[in-house]
């Protein structure tokens, strides 16, 4: 399982990278991996609103459909348009090309309440 230090983590299995007052939102490697292929990803528009711990969208794999979790709340700023033409770049770079929405931070203490990689981990392995 590949974990970025860098990265806050939440139990739905979705990762944050914090530049600033902005929040880049994708998910795990682990849950990638445990999805399989996948081969859709519906996403919320630019300049809606999401909130923490609440559903912003879908990941469809060969196996199952599983709804996504923004782990902060604020305003979708930027979508990654390239997965609606490769959904596969999720499979393929879960911390790079393959992030879903960049949300402008409303909350930045709602970073406290997520995991850190070695606490993931742990939850991860557990499981």
């Amino acid at each position: 399982m590949n974990l970025q230090a860098d990265l806050k983590y939440t139990k739905d299995h979705e990762w944050v990278k914090v530049e600033g007052n902005r929040a880049i939102i994708g998910i795990t490697d682990y849950a990638q991996d445990s999805l399989g292929d996948i081969v859709f990803v519906e996403l919320p528009s630019a300049g809606e609103a999401v909130e923490a711990a609440e559903s912003f969208g879908v990941v469809e794999s060969v196996k199952t459909a599983s709804d996504l979790y923004s782990p902060v709340s604020g305003k979708v700023l930027e979508v990654n348009e390239g997965l609606a033409d490769a959904p596969e770049l999720v499979n393929q770079e879960p911390y790079g090309k393959g992030w879903m929405i960049i949300v402008e931070l409303d909350n930045p203490a709602e970073l406290d309440d997520l995991m850190n990689a070695e606490q993931y981990q742990s939850m991860v392995e557990k499981a």
